[in-house]
């Protein structure tokens, strides 16, 4: 029978409390290879920042809107302009969705300047009040795996929805009377819903083609390590990678 030895603590290979810039190296490749791995992932996520009162020639409704926290929209309500940005902003810009999109855009932020009028009165704050809007949803293997609101009145986050489940959580308690009365709102909650699980679910699965037909922005990491490159540095170094 042969002579087998066995493991213990003893024998297994300890890693350096040190790197070296190889390890890391090698450390990070692994790293971006699992990430790449998780092909399919997509997020599209709108910000809307609203003022409950803005000067002449400033605007009271701003909107940015993301994909995969790339921008390529902006809005603001004193223009009245829909900015594209970069090649997917260019690519929507040419198709009808633009204009599904812009509109929805209009139609939310006047929608949000109104939930900030309703609740004023309950912000302690003497001035004009601003309300930050993030909603946000994600796909991955062609299903809707997330989709959320996060809200902040002047800065400091106060609620988050989980739409997916319709769970409210409360992150500042001076916002506790502002999330029951959303929440008792069936027709509200209906309004959030429809929008992140349903509009902009269907457009950022139209959006997704588009993004994965791009080319790698330069200087991107795939640009200077190709995923054939890194899978060879892995193969190559595999004691390096263990011992450092």
């Amino acid at each position: 029978m042969p002579n087998v030895l066995p493991v213990t603590l003893h024998n297994v290979p300890r890693m350096p409390l040190t790197c070296s810039p190889v390890r890391l190296l090698l450390l990070l490749l692994l790293l971006l290879t699992a990430l790449e791995i998780m092909v399919g992932a997509h997020s599209l996520c709108f910000n809307f920042t609203i003022k409950s009162w803005s000067r002449p020639g400033q605007p009271w409704c701003e909107a940015q809107v993301f994909m995969n926290k790339n921008l390529f929209l902006q809005y603001n309500s004193d223009s009245n302009m829909f900015k594209p940005l970069g090649l997917l902003g260019k690519k929507v810009n040419a198709t009808s969705t633009w204009g599904e999109l812009t509109q929805m855009l209009g139609e939310v932020g006047r929608d949000l300047r109104m939930l900030l009028l309703d609740i004023k009165p309950q912000i302690k704050t003497s001035g004009p009040s601003t309300l930050q809007v993030e909603m946000l949803c994600q796909r991955e293997a062609e299903r809707c795996t997330g989709a959320s609101w996060q809200f902040a009145i002047n800065g400091e986050k106060c609620l988050l929805l989980d739409a997916m489940n319709m769970t409210w959580t409360v992150i500042n308690h001076e916002a506790s009377k502002i999330k029951e009365t959303w929440k008792n709102n069936r027709r509200l909650e209906k309004y959030f819903r429809k929008l992140s699980m349903g509009d902009c679910n269907h457009w950022l699965r139209e959006f997704s083609g588009d993004w994965e037909a791009m080319p790698e922005p330069t200087g991107s990491l795939e640009h200077v390590f190709p995923l054939h490159w890194r899978w060879e540095l892995i193969a190559e170094n595999p004691v390096k990678l263990l011992m450092g």
